[in-house]
C-alpha cells in the first residue's frame, strides 16, 4: 500500500476499436486519487497517482464510434511501472488481437519485472492471449463470455463476478466496470478511505455489490494455491456462519494442520483470522449504506455478540462501526 506523499506510476495502454471510456475512466480515477477531494475540502492535495497513457506505437487511437485520444508515448517509451491497465477492444478477438500482437510480449515483459496488470472488458483477451490467465481466475463482459472461454480453455473463468484477482493479475466485466475496477485499485493500493473520498469527488458508487463475491473479497496478497483458491471462495460463500477448520479440511481434503499452514502460508492469515476479514469487509459495506442498527449489521455477518463486534471491526477499522458509519456513509456533506 503506497504511503502519503509516495506517488504510484499507472500506465493506461490505448488500443484501438474499443469504448473509450474504458481509457478515461480510469485516467480521470486514478488521476483524482489523493487530489480531487482534498482540493473540494480546502486541503493541499496529495495526489497519489502518476498516470501515462500510451498506445502500441505512440499514435492516437481511434474508439468503436470514433474518437480519437492521442497518448503520451509509445509502449516502448514507457518507464517503470506500479500498475498498467488495458482497455477493451472490439467484442471478437479475432477480428483484432492480430493488430495489437506487439502488446503481448510487452505485458508479459512487464509482469515478469513485478509490474500489476489490469484488463477492463474485452481488454481482458489481451492478458489471456499472452498466456498471463492460464490457470488463474479472471473474469470479463457477460457478452463475450462464451466466445472467450472457448477461445482461452485454460483460464478459470468467473464471469459471475464483477472483479477478479489472481496472481497480480486483475480483470473486469463490462464497460462501466472500468469505474468499478479502477476504485478497487485506488482502494488496493492506497487504502479505503483514498478510494472513498475519490468516489465521493467524482459522484461515482464505490465498486458495486451486484457481483456476489467480489464486495466482500479482503485484500488478502496474491498467490498460485488453487486449492486455498477454493477454500477461500468457501469461506466468501459461507462467511456469515462459522466455518471450522474439520470442514476447510474435508473440503481440501487436507489435514487440519496442512490447512492451516498452507493458508497462512498462501494468504498471509489464518482461516480464521480470514473469515474476519471477510465479515469487516461485508460491515463497511452496509456501514456505507446508512445501515441504521449496529446490531443488525453484527447479526447480519455473523456476531450474536455485538460488543464482540465492536472490538473486531475496531482491530480492522482502527475505528468504531457507529464512527465508521458516521465518517463514510450516506452523502458527503
Amino acid at each position: 500500500m503506497a504511503d502519503s506523499g509516495e506517488k504510484l506510476e499507472v500506465v493506461i495502454v490505448l488500443v484501438n476499436e474499443g469504448h473509450a471510456s474504458t481509457a478515461v475512466g480510469p485516467i480521470e480515477i486514478f488521476s483524482s486519487a489523493g487530489a480531487m477531494f482534498d482540493e473540494l475540502s480546502g486541503a493541499d492535495p496529495d495526489p497519489r497517482f502518476g498516470v501515462t497513457t500510451a498506445s502500441i506505437d505512440g499514435k492516437p487511437i481511434e474508439s468503436a464510434y470514433g474518437l480519437r485520444i492521442a497518448p503520451d508515448c509509445s509502449i516502448a517509451e514507457v518507464g517503470p511501472a506500479d500498475l498498467v491497465m488495458v482497455s477493451a477492444s472490439g467484442p471478437v478477438p479475432s477480428e483484432w488481437m492480430s493488430r495489437h500482437a506487439a502488446l503481448l510480449p510487452w505485458l508479459v515483459e512487464r509482469h515478469r519485472h513485478g509490474s500489476l496488470l489490469a484488463g477492463v472488458c474485452s481488454g481482458v483477451a489481451f492478458l489471456a492471449e499472452a498466456g498471463l490467465l492460464d490457470g488463474r481466475r479472471a473474469t470479463t463482459y457477460w457478452g463475450v463470455a462464451d466466445a472467450f472461454q472457448e477461445r482461452y480453455p485454460d483460464v478459470d473463468w468467473q464471469t459471475d463476478l464483477l472483479i477478479t484477482e489472481d496472481a497480480g493479475l486483475f480483470c473486469s466485466g463490462g464497460v462501466n466496470a472500468a469505474n468499478d475496477l479502477s476504485l478497487y485499485l485506488v482502494e488496493r493500493l492506497c487504502g479505503h478511505r483514498v478510494a472513498v473520498e475519490c468516489a465521493k469527488a467524482l459522484l461515482l458508487d464505490m465498486p458495486r455489490l451486484s457481483q456476489t463475491g467480489y464486495a466482500i473479497l479482503p485484500l488478502a496478497r496474491p498467490h498460485g494455491d488453487r486449492r486455498v483458491r477454493d477454500l477461500q471462495d468457501h469461506l466468501s460463500a459461507n462467511f456469515r456462519r462459522d466455518v471450522p477448520i474439520g470442514e476447510l479440511a474435508e473440503i481440501s481434503r487436507m489435514s487440519h494442520r496442512n490447512v492451516i499452514r498452507r493458508f497462512k502460508n498462501a494468504t498471509g492469515f489464518q482461516p480464521g483470522a480470514y473469515l474476519q476479514m471477510l465479515r469487516v469487509a461485508a460491515a463497511r459495506r452496509m456501514l456505507e449504506d446508512g445501515a441504521p442498527s449496529i446490531q443488525q449489521v453484527s447479526t447480519s455477518i455473523g456476531y450474536d455478540d455485538v460488543a464482540f463486534f465492536r472490538r473486531v471491526f475496531k482491530r480492522h477499522s482502527g475505528m468504531t462501526p457507529a464512527s465508521y458509519r458516521e465518517r463514510f456513509g450516506g452523502d458527503p456533506r
